[in-house]
């Protein structure tokens, strides 16, 4: 009767730890988002590679429409991405106005935390507008900022700048950015074609400067500099781990993790990433796993 009596604990046991394994299991599972261009998708691979190795069961959704991965999170369907500063605040959140890089983050952190969701902490990544030079060509001329530019212009000298047609004409756009530096192109010295090209019309030397995006893994590719925007005229677009509430208060780990993630990133980290894979054509769980190694966070 006794052995009966311990029989049936030992079976309770069991049972109970199984069904607190289980519970553990459902609260290590996270579902990983992503939008559809290279580096997004990169920071998918990262992101899950990484969560794995510390011991989360991670499910992956890349390649999904900005607005549509914004709502699927909302929604509860994704648990975390990265997401840009910029983007929730203009895109999401109609905020108008110039804010500061720090106003930015505080905005949208304090505007999405009524949605549920938890902005980490920013990266160094900040994938902006940005005006790019050959490298031999800016140092020769002495431009580092954009100021610089404009003084350099100022003084009389003749720049052809590649942009998009929107770029050109939007209200935030090349006008205003003219205007704000206190410099001006003259009409022919602006060449207008698809985004894409600008990056080949000057590392082709067709054009002296181009309109890029900050982390493109062109820039380190064909050894472009960006100028620095010494008077902050583009928006902050801080790329940085943003997690429902729900899904962090169920596993709080997940904070100092992905902080620690972001702390390894930077403009000429994302670029060099992003050129692994556009350039240099290796794959994301190849360029994931390097990054993560060489970088101690696994």
């Amino acid at each position: 009767m006794r052995h009966s009596h311990f029989s049936r604990f030992v079976f309770l046991c069991c049972i109970l730890a199984a069904s607190l394994y289980g519970i553990s299991a459902r609260a290590a599972s996270v579902v990983v988002g992503g939008k559809n261009f290279t580096e997004q998708q990169l920071m998918v691979e990262i992101t899950a590679r990484y969560l794995e190795a510390k011991g989360f069961t991670v499910t992956k959704k890349d390649g999904m429409g900005s607005a549509l991965l914004r709502q699927a999170q909302i929604d509860g369907q994704i648990d975390l991405y990265w997401e840009y500063t910029g983007t929730s605040l203009i895109t999401y959140n109609k905020i108008k106005g110039r804010l500061s890089p720090e106003a930015t983050y505080e905005k949208v952190k304090e505007l999405d935390a009524a949605k549920g969701l938890v902005w980490l902490n920013p990266s160094k990544a900040n994938n902006t507008y940005a005006f790019a030079m050959n490298k031999d060509k800016a140092q020769k001329l002495g431009i580092a900022t954009m100021s610089d530019l404009a003084r350099v212009i100022n003084g009389g000298k003749d720049l052809t700048f590649a942009c998009n047609s929107e770029f050109y004409v939007r209200p935030d756009g090349l006008h205003p950015l003219e205007k704000d530096y206190g410099f001006h192109f003259s009409q022919g010295d602006v060449k207008r074609m698809d985004t894409g090209l600008t990056y080949q019309a000057l590392k082709d030397r067709q054009v002296d400067l181009a309109l890029v995006f900050a982390t493109d893994g062109r820039i380190p590719a064909f050894n472009f500099v960006v100028l620095k925007d010494d008077k902050n005229y583009f928006p902050s677009y801080a790329m940085t781990p943003v997690i429902r509430k729900a899904t962090l208060d169920a596993n709080p780990t997940l904070g100092p993790l992905l902080n620690a993630l972001s702390a390894k990133l930077d403009v000429s980290t994302m670029a060099n990433l992003n050129a692994n894979v556009d350039v240099q054509k290796k794959s994301f769980s190849d360029v994931a796993e390097t990054f993560l190694k060489s970088s101690g966070l696994i």
